[in-house]
């Protein structure tokens, strides 16, 4: 398996058909993604064991949406059956893909409870439970110093498991390796990276800009007519946070197809590279 090294120029290109690939099959690739968080929150609601379970699927979660994105590159509409995706493979395969997922859990329990050593647990308790965030928790300068300690942790956490889903389900690589493999491609393709994020802050701020705007008008004629203004607005921030997650998840895809030599189940990844 052969790292490929890309122009920093190319995470602009991976936001473009991201968004191209995306508004191709809306419709499908939405549905997935929803379904995919309604499960991971329906997990969640378990006793005991229902938070770790929720964080253990989402390895299995961006294989699903990769393993879509690829179809629909191909041409074809994703169908519900890519959600298991992660279970329609090897039995090797298939523990690796849970081992990963266990050690994703793990990882990310970590790094919140080190913010929780922080600010008393706020923080946590907030992302984890979803309580209710006020001003003056806002201000205290240890929940603020907690969210920057998350997100410092959170980067390297993230680039560890951004490609170790699709190395165990298209390379057969251990998850330990996947893991080092895909944060050295994040390391080594730095510049790509850093100009992908931007994008992807610069499309979601666009575009929340335009839904709040819409919302704000909707409130504004339901508070008019005495209509059912704030209700569609509400619906419509949801809709608009999903559909803008579900685009983001696309562009996995490519950052993944580029990154690395043709999988040996190349015919599920037959799209065209991205040009040096």
């Amino acid at each position: 398996m052969k790292l490929n090294l890309v122009p920093a120029r190319t995470g602009f290109t991976w936001v473009r058909l991201g968004l191209r690939t995306f508004w191709h099959r809306p419709l499908a690739l939405a549905g997935l993604f929803l379904t995919a968080m309604v499960a991971m929150s329906l997990a969640s609601l378990l006793p005991l064991v229902g938070t770790v379970l929720a964080l253990a699927l989402l390895p299995a979660t961006t294989l699903a949406m990769v393993v879509a994105s690829a179809e629909a590159v191909r041409g074809k509409s994703p169908t519900p059956s890519v959600l298991l995706a992660a279970l329609r493979t090897s039995r090797e395969r298939m523990k690796a893909m849970a081992t990963l997922g266990l050690l994703y859990a793990a990882g990310f329990l970590l790094v919140m409870g080190v913010s929780a050593l922080i600010d008393g647990g706020q923080f946590a308790s907030l992302y984890l439970g979803g309580g209710r965030l006020t001003p003056q928790t806002v201000a205290e300068p240890k929940f603020q110093a907690a969210v920057w300690i998350t997100m410092a942790l959170y980067l390297p956490l993230s680039l560890m498991f951004w490609h170790a889903p699709a190395l165990v389900h298209w390379h057969g690589v251990s998850p330990v390796k996947s893991l080092f493999f895909s944060a050295v491609a994040g390391v080594r393709n730095i510049g790509a990276f850093t100009l992908y994020g931007i994008g992807w802050m610069g499309v979601f701020l666009g575009a929340g800009l335009a839904v709040s705007v819409v919302a704000t008008l909707l409130v504004g004629v339901g508070a008019l007519t005495g209509g059912a203004g704030a209700t569609f607005a509400g619906a419509l921030m949801v809709g608009g946070a999903l559909t803008m997650a579900a685009m983001f998840f696309t562009s996995i895809v490519f950052t993944f197809r580029d990154c690395f030599e043709p999988p040996e189940r190349s015919d599920e990844l037959s799209a065209e590279r991205t040009p040096a």
